[in-house]
């Protein structure tokens, strides 16, 4: 059976035409990720415009779980997402989880600082995606006017060496449903 025909049957188990004709539109700087797909090497930002992060280096030979959010600081990001996240950091890591990490639309100032805020320090690491370079290569933003403009869809991924070994995105792209931490297959 031809690899695309495999992989359309295979992303969350369903068979979709749209997945299949979506696939057709994949370059090696866009794609929409899915099941089975290496990370684009594409740098994020944690604390600092200097402080470059690359989180296809840093997942290779490790099993991550990355999730993103809307926005920084916005009511079901801060009161559901992350919280949840950080709650179960120490169950994620007893299963295997290296290392958690949360990503944003947002620059690097205010990922540092809603993360200190919720006490992420040692549980998720906070990535900021400014441009939206590495989210428009995954091919998962979306125009919120009234957040700014371009985010991400919320989101959320378990990497194992790298490659995606599961991926849940909202349906609605900002809801809070299959993202959550209690969704994760570990």
């Amino acid at each position: 059976m031809n690899q695309l025909i495999k992989r359309a049957i295979s992303v969350s188990g369903r068979s979709s035409f749209i997945c299949l004709v979506r696939r057709f539109r994949v370059s090696s700087q866009n794609m929409v990720i899915a099941v089975g797909d290496k990370l684009p090497t594409v740098d994020l930002f944690e604390d600092s415009p200097t402080n470059k992060v690359n989180l296809a280096k840093i997942a290779s030979g490790k099993k991550v779980v990355v999730f993103a959010v809307p926005g920084a600081f916005t009511p079901g990001c801060s009161k559901t997402h992350l919280p949840g996240y950080i709650q179960k950091a120490g169950d994620l890591k007893s299963k295997g989880i290296a290392e958690i990490f949360c990503i944003s639309v947002n620059d690097p100032f205010v990922m540092a600082a809603w993360g200190k805020e919720h006490g992420a320090e040692g549980k998720v690491r906070m990535l900021a995606d400014p441009a939206a370079q590495f989210t428009d290569a995954l091919e998962l933003s979306v125009d919120l006017p009234v957040l700014g403009g371009k985010r991400s869809k919320r989101y959320s991924m378990v990497l194992e060496d790298g490659v995606v070994k599961e991926i849940n995105v909202e349906p609605d792209n900002t809801g809070l449903s299959c993202s959550l931490v209690e969704n994760i297959k570990v």
